[in-house]
């Protein structure tokens, strides 16, 4: 291995302290005006060929460090990408989490593959992405269709399906997108489901700790336009991806519909429906493997100890099986 020594030189310290440094990523202004993107990156004292890229999911941003730690030990240099307007990256004049089109966020990815693979010399290069950010990796690796800007693609939890009834699915989100075109800003009653941030927050019943304004318990408001950005990217789903790259899908093994914290909704998928995971990712390209995880909640390596251990399991198993990154 190369003793390379590898500096953040572009990075300032990051909120997470420690060894984590960030870089904010300039953009070119959208309709609301600036846009930035922040790459963070686990510090190493030598230089290793091989790297991931962490994208998170939706009202979400980077914190998860007993990830990059596992990552680290498994011979990866770790970063993650907090969106525009999202974590890091939200300006005061944004409202957060919002897009018209997930194609907003190719830009953020481009740019923290190319620092990561030009710049910091990685030969290497995986991508997980979890939930609305898997969403956001499968249309990036459509689009971009090249093995080699990518190795390997982990999507933990893919946002393919709203988890709602037929009808909502199939008519009222139709309807909901369609008005989103002319009023984006239009915000929609409901919202996340709490439960999924209550079993996880060390303020409720959790066990980690994260910002609530970065990350609140039962989400940021749902508006028309980013309703529809997200239809319109279900409907690509639909219609079917060729992604060039090796993809591994992990999701928990069962799912259900709570709004509270409760036992069941420690070992279950609150967010999604593991049916329309397994379905739609047939749809992803010709090297695709699912993997169903026992006891696990949506979000996979925020679960309990022993289950994220079967989850580190089977993504390095994976990894090491590929021959990539």
């Amino acid at each position: 291995m190369s003793t390379k020594t590898h500096t953040p030189n572009d990075y300032n310290r990051d909120v997470l302290g420690g060894d984590y440094f960030s870089e904010v990523l300039p953009m070119p202004d959208d309709y609301e005006g600036p846009v930035v993107a922040t790459l963070v990156k686990r510090k190493n004292s030598s230089f290793t060929p091989r790297a991931v890229l962490y994208v998170h999911g939706f009202a979400d941003y980077f914190f998860k460090t007993e990830l990059a730690d596992t990552y680290l030990q498994n011979g990866y240099d770790f970063y993650a990408v907090d969106l525009r307007k999202c974590g890091r990256s939200l300006l005061p004049h944004q409202l957060p989490n919002f897009c018209r089109t997930v194609d907003e966020y190719f830009e953020d990815i481009r740019q923290a593959i190319e620092i990561i693979r030009v710049r910091d010399d990685h030969e290497q290069l995986a991508i997980h992405g979890h939930s609305t950010g898997a969403l956001i990796v499968s249309l990036f690796a459509h689009m971009v269709n090249d093995s080699d800007m990518m190795d390997a693609i982990v999507l933990d939890s893919p946002f393919f399906s709203f988890n709602e009834p037929w009808i909502m699915k199939h008519v009222i989100v139709r309807l909901i997108a369609a008005l989103g075109r002319v009023f984006p800003y239009l915000r929609i009653p409901g919202g996340l489901s709490k439960s999924a941030g209550e079993c996880i927050h060390s303020d409720f019943d959790g066990e980690w700790s994260y910002r609530l304004d970065w990350k609140p318990i039962g989400g940021f408001p749902l508006r028309a336009g980013w309703i529809r950005a997200i239809h319109q990217a279900h409907l690509q789903i639909r219609s079917g991806l060729s992604i060039s790259t090796p993809v591994l899908v992990m999701h928990a093994a069962e799912s259900s519909k709570t709004n509270r914290c409760t036992s069941r909704a420690r070992k279950t998928d609150t967010v999604l429906n593991i049916s329309d995971i397994i379905y739609y990712s047939k749809n992803l390209g010709n090297d695709v493997t699912d993997v169903s995880i026992a006891d696990a909640m949506h979000d996979l390596v925020l679960s309990e100890q022993r289950v994220r251990e079967c989850v580190y399991y089977e993504l390095f198993n994976w990894l090491a099986n590929r021959n990539s990154p």
